[in-house]
């Protein structure tokens, strides 16, 4: 029996984001697991939040892939700060993702469902898409190098199993009995 995981991300609107997903979703089968996508292998017709925590409670583990969605041609962070050590900054140059890939990590994160998030170079790395805010390292992948390099990579490699343990053990936890101390 394949173990049920949820993975989020937003629709791939390069031909190199879909072929990420389908060696991704590859991966994981060939580990024993079942992706499961809200639109994809999912569909409900609740309001989109509640479709998603169902998923999740029927999920054993989360990975979102954080896609370039929309690229940011001018902008400014902190515009005119006025306080002491604080620097505006250029946003020129740097992508968007999804506002589903900080959501759904949150929410995973909530219920204690292992996440592993993976942010597409240039995205910016903000609120739950920063290193360090989930406790684990945050891979950063880039599209513009081969993919076969990629998915043979120790980092991914490390990373995802690491991840695997920690969604294998849900599944192990998810059948105990429930403690009263």
């Amino acid at each position: 029996m394949n173990i049920s995981v949820f993975l989020s991300y937003p629709n791939p609107y390069l031909e190199r984001q879909r072929q990420f997903i389908a060696r991704l979703e590859d991966y994981l089968t060939e580990r024993g697991f079942s992706p499961r996508t809200l639109g994809v292998t999912d569909y409900d017709l609740d309001a989109p939040l509640k479709a998603i925590r169902r998923l999740m409670l029927e999920s054993n583990g989360l990975i979102t892939v954080a896609f370039r969605r929309s690229l940011v041609t001018a902008g400014e962070s902190r515009p005119a700060t006025d306080l002491p050590g604080l620097r505006s900054a250029s946003l020129a140059g740097s992508w968007l993702t999804s506002p589903y890939c900080q959501i759904e990590p949150a929410m995973a994160y909530q219920i204690g469902l292992p996440v592993l998030i993976f942010r597409e170079a240039g995205v910016i790395a903000d609120g739950i898409l920063e290193k360090g805010v989930l406790g684990t390292y945050m891979p950063e992948f880039d599209l513009d190098r081969p993919l076969d390099d990629y998915f043979r990579s120790r980092e991914l490699r490390e990373m995802l199993g690491k991840w695997e343990g920690f969604a294998r053990a849900v599944v192990e936890t998810k059948g105990n009995p429930p403690k009263l101390y």
